[in-house]
């Protein structure tokens, strides 16, 4: 038997949200479909259905919520033995330059309002969005990967070491 509940959430006064069908928008900037039934009342959303589309839709709310005020964050670290790596920015693309001493650079995509800062070895990628921030970091991760060689004794590459 299915559960129907009912849930309500208080809002920060800086967010300001609107209900376009199915989906919920978040300063304008964030969209999420969420599956259960929601109202927004002054600075409370009012989530109801099933158990599951419930807890999903308020955890989906949640995410936003602390992307907006906190924002997501997540740092990568650049290794290499011999070959220094250099990075360029262009548009919506990151060129990773001199990787393992090619010629040719390897791109990654940078999903929407993301932003991407160096450090001496690090690269920090932050945004309001989690999936955004997410994607972007795995794409960066997936640029540098070294197919066909042993990944013992090739390390070189960037590799996700922590996220907030």
């Amino acid at each position: 038997m299915k559960k129907i509940i009912e849930e309500e959430i208080s809002i920060p006064s800086e967010i300001k949200v609107s209900l376009e069908g199915k989906n919920i928008i978040f300063n304008g900037k964030i969209k999420r479909h969420v599956p259960a039934k929601v109202e927004i009342t002054g600075n409370s959303i009012k989530v109801s259905g099933e158990k599951k589309d419930v807890n999903t839709t308020i955890a989906i709310i949640r995410s936003c919520i602390k992307g907006l005020t906190e924002g997501f964050e997540k740092k990568l670290q650049i290794v290499y033995s011999h070959f220094p790596i250099s990075f360029e920015i262009k548009g919506d693309t990151l060129l990773i330059k001199n990787f393992l001493g090619e010629k040719v650079p390897r791109k990654a995509k940078i999903i929407g309002d993301t932003k991407i800062k160096f450090e001496k070895d690090k690269i920090i990628v932050s945004g309001n969005d989690a999936y955004d921030v997410g994607q972007t970091a795995a794409n960066i991760r997936e640029a540098t990967k070294i197919r066909h060689k042993d990944p013992r004794v090739f390390q070189d590459g960037i590799y996700l070491v922590r996220e907030e």
